[in-house]
């Protein structure tokens, strides 16, 4: 079995979720010091933790997204998941300025349950198309629940 790979379709899938990443840092780098001076609770990772799960995370957003992209789905299936897909990568773009820059704790947990919903339909949406997809955002899904845990009991200690 010859499998086709599209290089140019990769890099161009892995590209929006680095974008978001990316720029999000750089809009909130200064205020991402917070972290070191705000109670948080029993389980809280050090700071070195976030940029590194957040690029391996990004990486399998764009992964997935080309496995979806170059499947033999419909159109209309596709249209669908990228839809939902987006919608959650702007989430995700607005939650740190939100908790870090503004600090607006709660106006952040609720961005990060619609965050969490819109991934987990996105998720669904890709595992229909193309199972491996799906899988390889059951990591975000895990770190989405964590970060509702930091960000609901950092909401409630500050």
């Amino acid at each position: 079995m010859i499998i086709k790979f599209d290089l140019k379709k990769l890099i161009l899938s892995l590209l929006p979720p680095i974008a978001v990443g990316g720029i999000a840092s750089l809009i909130t780098r200064g205020d991402m010091d917070i972290y070191k001076t705000i109670k948080k609770p029993p389980l809280a990772p050090p700071g070195i933790v976030f940029p590194i799960v957040w690029t391996v995370l990004y990486i399998l957003m764009g992964i997935s997204f080309y496995l979806v992209w170059t499947s033999h789905a419909s159109y209309k299936e596709k249209r669908n998941a990228f839809i939902v897909y987006f919608i959650s990568l702007a989430l995700n773009f607005i939650w740190s300025p939100v908790f870090f820059s503004l600090q607006k704790f709660i106006l952040a947990f609720v961005i990060l349950v619609l965050l969490f919903i819109s991934v987990a339909i996105y998720v669904t949406l890709y595992y229909r198309i193309h199972k491996t997809a799906g899988l390889l955002q059951i990591p975000y899904i895990i770190w989405l629940i964590i970060a509702a845990y930091l960000n609901l009991t950092i909401a409630l200690l500050n």
